[in-house]
């Protein structure tokens, strides 16, 4: 798909002084990104979580040559132990690290200089640190998988627009971890759909409603918890590390619903609130809604919701003047793509539906990204992925201050989460303190225009 991007949001793109700065370390001329002469790809691991483990498990996998994991970085030792048993008893000598684990919050550049260009770093921190990272990856020159989302507000999105120009330049191959664009169900779909099999699109539909998930619920702290290491350990939990729950979580059906609209919507208006956190110190809210425009006037629906014990949503769908069409039913795999002449999604109105097995979209993206690295590919998916991320933050902007906000006031707002982002230190303060109950602000719709941002960074 060739994303179709408004060439006035593009005027938009403002360089600031931390992207100048940025952009700085990026020098040199342009690298061979290719693997190095012995054919081996290298991977180095930053982020040790169960999505860095699930990622290299998947690069790892891949039938293509021989690749080995090189080195890891995170700033919890348990965490990668842990990743670090479970890829070395699954891969044996794929796993070749030897003293090549690294810890701190510079650690992610001792894994780095491990590789050559033409290697893989996977970038799985939570997506607050995800810029910093990728500047040193581009300075380096080594091909780069990063977890979604890319951005968690309009600086950080500003700024990972201009680096991903560079990492163009380098010719560098990126890949964002927005699988479902590399599932084959998927795109036989969205071929159909561009064909105009259900004719001119006019609504579009996505649900994620299911109880809490992962680190989304935070406990408060025990009594000597240092509170950065706490809230990077619940990164699901707090804004300024992920964008919360929503920009986490929700941004799969975002993505995959403007895939098929091949467009990106412009505004949203949305509601959402907090009603059985319990104790939970987190900043979330337990039901989200949104209504996205996009340019033409179609909207996007999109229902969130952590709430356990309620009826389970997990699924897009795509209405047209001709019929509709299921994205996804359950989950991210299998989608069991389906296109139906009406829109009650009845046997009887059955048009085509995907009948053959569908691989898995977390290895099919492993697989294109090596294969674009071997064959020396174009393959870059920066744009695509700041672009999905900034829809996310604007729809979760839109449902914390009550406000309509538009895709060119998400990106151009000034206020960023974690402006001392490069100044952390283990055991040092947090950018987000508790107050003196050791409760977080949260999200107070009508309460002011700018909650979100005058309190909640």
């Amino acid at each position: 798909m060739t994303d179709k991007v408004n060439a006035s949001r593009r005027d938009f793109l403002k360089t600031t002084g931390k992207v100048a700065a940025a952009s700085a370390l990026i020098t040199g001329s342009q690298a061979h990104i290719h693997a190095a002469e012995d054919n081996t790809i290298k991977i180095a691991l930053v982020g040790c979580g169960g999505r860095g483990t699930g990622a290299a498990t998947n690069a790892l996998s891949v039938q293509n040559g021989p690749i080995e994991l090189a080195a890891m970085a995170d700033v919890f030792e348990d965490r990668q132990r842990t990743s670090y048993n479970a890829l070395q008893n699954k891969f044996g000598d794929k796993v070749n690290l030897g003293d090549n684990r690294f810890l701190g919050f510079d650690a992610y550049k001792k894994a780095i200089d491990v590789l050559k260009p033409g290697d893989v770093v996977i970038l799985t921190t939570p997506p607050a640190f995800r810029w910093v990272q990728f500047t040193y990856a581009i300075e380096k020159g080594v091909n780069v998988f990063m977890e979604k989302p890319v951005t968690v507000d309009g600086p950080s999105s500003r700024r990972m627009f201009e680096l991903g120009k560079k990492s163009v330049e380098k010719n560098m191959k990126v890949g964002v971890g927005l699988m479902c664009r590399h599932c084959i169900a998927r795109g036989e779909l969205y071929n159909r759909i561009q064909d105009g099999q259900i004719g001119d699109l006019t609504t579009l539909r996505c649900y994620r409603m299911a109880g809490p998930t992962g680190s989304a619920d935070v406990p408060p702290m025990a009594p000597g918890t240092n509170e950065l290491e706490y809230q990077i350990r619940k990164f699901h939990g707090f804004l300024w590390l992920s964008g919360g729950a929503f920009s986490d979580f929700l941004i799969h059906n975002i993505d995959e619903c403007c895939w098929m609209k091949n467009d990106w919507p412009i505004s949203a208006e949305a509601s959402g609130g907090r009603h059985y956190r319990g104790d939970s110190i987190d900043q979330n809210f337990d039901n989200y809604s949104v209504e996205y425009t996009f340019r033409d006037g179609t909207k996007m629906w999109l229902r969130g919701r952590t709430i356990p014990s309620c009826y389970n949503k997990f699924a897009s769908y795509a209405h047209g003047t001709k019929g509709s069409a299921i994205i996804s039913t359950a989950s991210h795999a299998p989608s069991k793509a389906r296109i139906f002449s009406g829109h009650n999604f009845v046997k009887e109105d059955l048009a085509w539906a995907w009948d053959k097995p569908e691989p898995s979209p977390y290895q099919l993206e492993w697989d294109n990204l090596i294969e674009s690295i071997r064959t020396d590919r174009k393959h870059n998916e920066v744009e695509r992925g700041v672009q999905a991320s900034l829809v996310t933050v604007m729809g979760r902007m839109a449902s914390h201050t009550g406000q309509q906000v538009t895709y060119d006031q998400a990106l151009n707002h000034e206020h960023e989460f974690a402006p001392n982002l490069m100044d952390l230190k283990l055991g040092g303060p947090s950018p987000l303190q508790a107050d003196a109950n050791g409760k977080y602000p949260i999200p107070m719709p009508g309460i002011s225009r700018k909650r979100e941002y005058e309190v909640l960074g």
